[in-house]
């Protein structure tokens, strides 16, 4: 284990505010760092427990959108910082602190409104985070690589083919790895001085001394052309008027021997959350959650094992290349292929494949389920089938192009909810609104 002094002296700022739109429905009750992943933890858990691993013992949560769900996990899974030994988490909701009484604006202006927390901490670093992201990193690396620099900021940087580079932040570095040029979705995205097919995309990663940062904030506050966001104003003037330096994630990632390339996804849409969850389920999926030596630390449910029952022609519990979490009972059921949170429930004579399902799920006999998402709490109903039709689906629960369904309770509910008229639909809106 390498000298930690410098993760030691670093805060880390986590910026867990947003909704995550392109999840849909998946974020209609949660924010997108509170979203499940990987069968018993939370997106943020990857961030936070990357910055635990790393050695940083101080840390800050900023939430914002419907933050109820992930301020409680935190709280449950989270509470173990000991203020004696110099550490801590804060959960920092936007509290309208600045004279305007806004919320956060953007992600610069989510760590301006906390500015006087931040330097009660009294760091000489500090690294802000995306808490939306799954990937397994040592920050202390990137911290070492910032001090030897002597860089104003340091940003994390993976490389992506050029063709998926146009919706991400991009980096042109000289052979030094300074960076010459910032540009936020680019429809023709620069590429590396040594491979001209891939680019170098930002990861929502940066780290900052610390009276740099305040600095910087303090005069981003004060221009009203900003729109007080790292990517679009802070990087590109340091880029122009300081020292940039990028960081490639190679570099400093946590990855099997067997992974080909360091993992690292955002699972910003339906399709790619339950792609990155389905993964898991392989003989070597490329993100090992098995790792003691990096483990995703998360809120510790007391459960009870998972049970499988019945041994019977067509009705015996079993699953195949799955997943299967503390609570789950496997009743008769066939499951291949699969990811079930805690305490799901899965009747006789029901299948699922390549599912996703979240905790304390019902699934009623003989339904058969194939290429879907299930959210917490649904209860499906005995002979449901989902994603043998694909008309049939789409008039019913959320479709993506792919073919893969999304099911919540009240796409459910609406199965078998009678025909209403548009006052009494309207009345309804009301009452659930207020």
């Amino acid at each position: 284990m390498q000298d930690r002094q410098l993760s030691h002296n670093t805060m880390a700022f986590v910026l867990a505010g947003g909704r995550g739109s392109r999840l849909l429905e998946l974020t209609d009750r949660r924010a997108k760092p509170a979203v499940f992943f990987g069968g018993k933890t939370r997106i943020i858990d990857f961030a936070l427990s990357n910055a635990l691993n790393s050695g940083i013992r101080r840390i800050g949560v900023a939430t914002q959108y419907k933050a109820h769900s992930l301020i409680s996990h935190l709280h449950k899974g989270w509470n173990f910082f000991r203020a004696e030994r110099n550490e801590g988490l804060d959960i920092l909701p936007a509290s309208q602190r600045a004279a305007e009484g806004h919320w956060y604006l953007g992600t610069a202006d989510a760590v301006t409104q906390n500015i006087e927390i931040i330097e009660s901490y009294g760091v000489e670093y500090i690294i802000i985070l995306a808490g939306d992201h799954i990937y397994k990193q040592d920050y202390q690396i990137m911290l070492e690589q910032h001090v030897e620099s002597d860089a104003d900021v340091t940003v994390g940087c993976i490389l992506v083919p050029k063709e998926e580079a146009s919706e991400l932040g991009v980096m042109n570095v000289d052979s030094q790895n300074r960076i010459i040029e910032f540009i936020e979705k680019p429809a023709d995205p620069p590429t590396t001085p040594d491979d001209d097919t891939k680019s170098l995309a930002s990861m929502g990663i940066y780290v900052f001394k610390t009276n740099t940062l305040i600095q910087l904030l303090h005069e981003d506050a004060t221009c009203k052309d900003s729109s007080h966001d790292f990517g679009k104003d802070i990087i590109p003037k340091l880029v122009s008027q300081g020292k940039a330096v990028a960081h490639e994630f190679s570099r400093s990632c946590i990855n099997n021997e067997w992974a080909e390339t360091p993992y690292w996804r955002d699972v910003g849409t339906l399709d790619a959350f339950w792609q990155a969850n389905l993964d898991l389920t392989g003989f070597r999926p490329a993100l090992d959650i098995y790792d003691q030596q990096w483990p995703i630390w998360t809120y510790q449910e007391i459960t009870p094992p998972a049970k499988f029952i019945h041994d019977e022609d067509n009705r015996r519990g079993n699953a195949i290349s799955s997943l299967v979490s503390g609570g789950c009972i496997i009743s008769g059921a066939r499951i291949n292929q699969s990811l079930l949170f805690s305490h799901v429930r899965c009747h006789s004579y029901s299948s699922l494949k390549q599912v996703v399902i979240m905790p304390s799920v019902t699934v009623g006999r003989r339904a058969k389920i194939k290429r879907a998402i299930i959210d917490r709490g649904v209860s499906i109903p005995d002979g449901l089938e989902v994603g043998y039709d694909a008309e049939h689906d789409s008039k019913r629960f959320r479709r993506t192009e792919s073919g893969l369904c999304l099911i919540t309770q009240d796409m459910i509910d609406r199965l078998s909810a009678p025909t209403t008229t548009p006052v009494a639909t309207r009345r309804a809106e009301l009452a659930e609104n207020n």
